[in-house]
């Protein structure tokens, strides 16, 4: 290989790096994925491969470290809007925060 084509560009479009990409496979390594992604709730997980709530939990539960288990229980939970009711109503109240915080600018 010389210099030259060392140097060169593979690509003029950017590559965005992703921590976790999403596995190509719809096996248990997406389920895992796709429990992990917030973005991700249990409905959509269910519509694309029929898992319900309790069989990702199984999944999980089976091919995690148990702290690493403990941990996603813990943050989906807590925190997590893996609902998609849960979803639909946080993203309602960022939106009317949003909205009173540019009323209050004006």
């Amino acid at each position: 290989m010389t210099i030259y084509e060392y140097m060169k560009k593979k690509s003029y479009i950017p590559q965005t790096k992703v921590k976790n990409p999403e596995p190509k496979k719809k096996g248990t390594d997406w389920v895992i994925w796709a429990a992990w992604a917030d973005r991700i709730t249990f409905e959509e997980i269910k519509e694309k491969t029929g898992n319900s709530e309790s069989d990702v939990i199984k999944i999980m539960r089976k091919n995690l470290k148990p702290s690493a288990f403990r941990l996603w229980r813990k943050r989906v939970h807590n925190t997590s809007i893996k609902h998609r009711k849960k979803f639909k109503f946080e993203r309602k109240k960022i939106r009317e925060k949003i909205r009173i915080s540019d009323i209050s600018k004006l």
